[in-house]
């Protein structure tokens, strides 16, 4: 089979693709409590040192409030990775967020382009500020 094909994880379906200034991991389908422990994992092993990460949960058409546990995983891994990431949350994901704890905070952006776009904003900054680091020391 040629092309990426996405890893099945009862019910959702996982897709990585691997871009200049991030990995986008795609979800789609029904995150339950089934299969979010599957999607964890599928996701957290997409997160690599010095490259960003986007997960796509725009196809998302059913999720628990459990959901948190996978979102707190990224977080957690891309943390030690020391990687930014950010979010693109669908309706149903961003309730569940909601009805587990209305005070999450989650790096969400609308699309996966305004997160490529955030992510090459942040990088020319820091290019900005190397000579300014390099001319003190």
């Amino acid at each position: 089979m040629y092309g990426n094909p996405p890893f099945d994880c009862d019910g959702a379906q996982i897709r990585a693709c691997s871009r200049q200034l991030a990995t986008v991991v795609t979800v789609t389908g029904d995150l339950d409590d089934a299969n979010l422990d599957r999607v964890s994992q599928r996701a957290v092993r997409f997160i690599l040192r010095e490259k960003a990460i986007v997960l796509d949960l725009s196809g998302v058409s059913s999720a628990t409030p459990h959901i948190v546990s996978v979102l707190c995983d990224v977080d957690d891994a891309c943390t030690a990775t020391g990687v930014d990431w950010s979010l693109i949350a669908s309706q149903p994901v961003t309730r569940a967020a909601r009805m587990f704890d209305d005070r999450v905070e989650l790096p969400t952006v609308a699309t996966v382009a305004d997160a490529l776009n955030q992510f090459a904003d942040a990088m020319l900054e820091r290019r900005r500020l190397l000579p300014l680091l390099t001319k003190s020391a």
